[in-house]
């Protein structure tokens, strides 16, 4: 299903983006129709006129000019609504049309292909001037190759490897592949100069001005030196930059040796391709055959078009390869896009194709001739580059992690997205500055007719949803950096099975943790609605009546919604009390949790067994704070009667002196463990209690130490904790003891064990009867 589907998103992509040239497209003015101005009923002629004598000068000024403004306005929309009739028309039917007429255009293609030729070779003077143009460029040439030879003689550093050892970086790699690009790009360029004025110059002095008529010539040789020669070796130099076919070691996109001279050759014939398609429609103008005569150009234009659809299948694994990137996980959104990177271009292709069949439709043939629809669908079918680049910068320029654990981590993995994301919205918008730059469209001159209109409004539109979606990231990236930093400085550790020991009574977050979420998700919908606004103000809508409309229906939910009000205005000074914050203990009318989410108008209590109270601010009477400051932890052991309360006074002044000595303990313990004296007595025995002060969160932590010590130090002690038991007293028997036999002792010791069951049986309660 998605590889059905998402060639139609690529085509829907490349077609939208036709929009620009659409801009650029001849559209007929309607001529506005004669609108005399009419007062409506029931004024009168006379009461008119009389309205009118009594005016001023600026009011009869005023009423003139809102009048003219009317006609004007419906003016205007009713030359939007043909040049979208007429845009909808070339849409459809006029692709149809364009394919149709180049079919039944092909009889005389051939023949005026031929009357091209033949007034090529009449217009240079004959075979004279043909010789005279070869010997030119092949003296022009051997100068250009020269100078290009010295040129990168000079700069052989930049082609050299300075790093060490088998593995590079990113920056090395980067480095090595730029200064060698830098170093083609300009070979290419001082071979070109050098050769246009070399040819010409050498010509000169070789041949006579009436032996060649080199104003006819030299936009000829021209035409082969860019389109046949300069060209194809710049998509060569780019070709080597993206694959380095020869050095595997530095190459920046993820590939096989076999598919990197795949796409470096294809780099070079695509180009080579394009570049005849449009060598040779100038041509044909040069030699006398106007363009969209012959309709060459469909043939040509659908040859290169077939050839993208041909590399898109043939080299299908390589291309979702590249697409990955160096990334060891991918999102699925990236997993998806790369999957069906090959459809994607198939979709750019055939949508660059369909725009330039309704350009055609237009008769607008001036569009195609500097080959601005080749570049706009090169440069979106080389995103993917683009963002592999991204992704390869954030992973090696983001600072490395701050802290430890997982919520640091999270942080980090955080960052690192915010940044790809930050770095897609800037290719974008340069995306988009790009392409209105290669169809010439003029930004501060967009007030004609309705396609320009158009392709304004859609451009503008797209600009600021870029900004906007810009500004979004960078406000959350600060915002989650900072509460990611105030969380890490909080020691909160996530990776805890039982966070706060688990029962509750965790420290909580500071409070700039807590209101920053809050502040995050306010400033989101505010810029979301402005941006918003903005949009719709460029679409052509008038927001006046929204803004309006909302003040309305914010009143009228200030009126109706009582309630809601008093919980937000509740919730606000809540928050300026700071009553509490999030990871805090709290009850709320026997309702305890930590707090683990607050919004506008409510906050949610997370019980340590797993339920989430969510509770309004307005139905807060009180509120009470368990892990605010310091937490006082008091324990309580029984042990039998006849224990010493002094010797458990000092067993439990010795553990709380020796967990001070521990670095793990004493940095949570705020007073340490000791002894509260016999605090009450019960059936099995007297109950003494301990008690101390430690840091909220810490304190279940702190006990479960303290239990273990004290078990162990009772021990060592020949200390019991005290049982429930059962004692049977027999009179009589305390004296006669040494006078009993066997027997009776059995049978006292039976009667006994009968009696002590008995005495368990009427403590346990009796099963409820069905």
């Amino acid at each position: 299903m998605a590889r059905l589907f998402f060639p139609l998103i690529a085509a829907f992509l490349a077609w939208t983006l036709a929009t620009v040239a659409y801009a650029q497209l001849p559209v007929t003015p309607q001529a506005p129709t004669e609108t005399t101005v009419q007062l409506p009923d029931p004024l009168t002629p006379e009461a008119v006129r009389d309205m009118v004598s009594r005016l001023s000068d600026d009011q009869v000024r005023s009423l003139l000019l809102q009048r003219l403004d009317a006609v004007a306005a419906a003016s205007e929309t009713a030359q939007e609504e043909a040049g979208l009739a007429t845009f909808a028309h070339h849409a459809t039917f006029g692709i149809f049309e364009s394919i149709s007429e180049s079919v039944v255009r092909l009889p005389i293609l051939w023949t005026r292909q031929l009357e091209s030729f033949s007034n090529f070779y009449q217009n240079i003077g004959g075979a004279t001037g043909l010789w005279a143009m070869f010997a030119s460029m092949a003296m022009g040439i051997a100068a250009g190759l020269i100078a290009e030879r010295l040129f990168l003689r000079l700069t052989r550093r930049w082609h050299e490897d300075n790093t060490r050892g088998d593995t590079h970086n990113l920056g090395q790699t980067v480095n090595f592949l730029f200064k060698r690009l830098c170093s083609d790009l300009f070979g290419v360029l001082v071979f070109f100069f050098v050769a246009e004025r070399a040819g010409e110059f050498l010509s000169s002095l070789v041949f006579s001005a009436d032996y060649a008529p080199w104003e006819k010539i030299v936009p000829y040789i021209w035409l082969i030196w860019v389109y046949f020669i300069v060209v194809p070796r710049i998509g060569a130099a780019f070709g080597r930059f993206v694959m380095a076919p020869r050095r595997p070691e530095h190459r920046i996109m993820p590939a096989t040796d076999q598919f990197a001279w795949f796409a470096y050759y294809n780099q070079i014939g695509l180009p080579l391709l394009m570049s005849f398609s449009i060598a040779i429609i100038e041509f044909n103008v040069l030699s006398g055959v106007p363009m969209g005569e012959t309709r060459l150009g469909f043939w040509l234009n659908l040859a290169v078009h077939a050839y993208i659809v041909v590399l898109a299948f043939w080299g299908w694994d390589g291309w979702v390869q590249m697409a990955r990137g160096w990334e060891p996980e991918l999102t699925r959104t990236e997993d998806w896009a790369a999957r069906n990177y090959p459809w994607f271009c198939i979709g750019v292709s055939v949508g660059t194709w369909l725009l330039v069949n309704i350009i055609v439709s237009y008769g607008a043939f001036e569009l195609l001739k500097n080959g601005a629809h080749y570049q706009m669908m090169m440069l979106l079918i080389f995103l993917p580059l683009f963002d592999i680049l991204i992704r390869g910068l954030v992973r090696h320029l983001v600072p490395p992690m701050r802290g430890e654990g997982l919520l640091a981590e999270r942080a980090y993995n955080s960052t690192k997205r915010s940044y790809i994301r930050i770095g897609r919205v800037l290719t974008f918008g340069l995306m988009l500055i790009l392409i209105a730059g290669m169809w010439q469209v003029d930004f501060h001159d967009l007030s004609g007719g309705g396609g320009v209109v158009i392709a304004a409004r859609f451009f503008e539109i797209l600009m600021i949803l870029a900004i906007g979606y810009l500004v979004l990231e960078l406000v959350s990236l600060y915002i989650n950096a900072k509460l990611a930093a105030e969380q890490t400085a909080a020691s909160i550790d996530l990776n805890e099975e039982e966070p706060g020991g688990g029962e509750g009574g965790g420290a909580g977050g500071s409070r700039l943790s807590t209101v920053l979420p809050l502040v995050l998700s306010v400033l989101k919908a505010a810029i979301v609605v402005i941006f918003g606004l903005i949009a719709l103000g460029n679409i052509g809508i008038d927001i006046t009546p929204l803004l309006a409309g909302a003040g309305i229906i914010g009143l009228a939910i200030g009126f109706g919604a009582q309630k809601l009000v008093a919980d937000v205005v509740s919730g606000i000074f809540f928050l300026v009390d700071d009553a509490f914050r999030t990871g805090e203990f709290v009850e709320v009318e026997g309702t305890v949790g930590t707090v683990e989410k607050i919004s506008i108008r409510s906050m949610q209590l997370r019980h340590h067994k797993g339920p989430v109270h969510t509770i309004p601010y307005g139905e807060i009477p009180k509120l009470t704070n368990y892990s605010r400051d310091w937490v006082i932890m008091k324990l309580k052991f029984t042990v039998p009667f006849e224990t010493d309360p002094n010797k458990v006074k000092k067993i439990f002044k010795q553990i709380g002196k020796d967990m001070m000595e521990v670095p793990e303990f004493a940095a949570d313990l705020l007073q340490p463990f000791k002894s509260q004296g016999v605090f009450d007595f019960d059936d099995v025995g007297m109950i003494i209690r301990g008690k101390f002060m430690a840091k909220p969160g810490r304190q279940f932590v702190l006990r479960k130490e303290i239990y273990n010590r004290v078990k162990k130090a009772f021990e060592e002690n020949g200390i019991d904790f005290a049982r429930r038991e059962v004692r049977i007293a027999i009179p009589g028997l305390e004296h006669a003891e040494g006078d009993l036999t066997d027997a009776q002792k059995e049978a006292i010791a039976e009667g006994a064990a009968l009696a002590a069951q008995d005495a368990i049986e009427a403590q346990t309660p009796e099963p409820a009867k069905s």
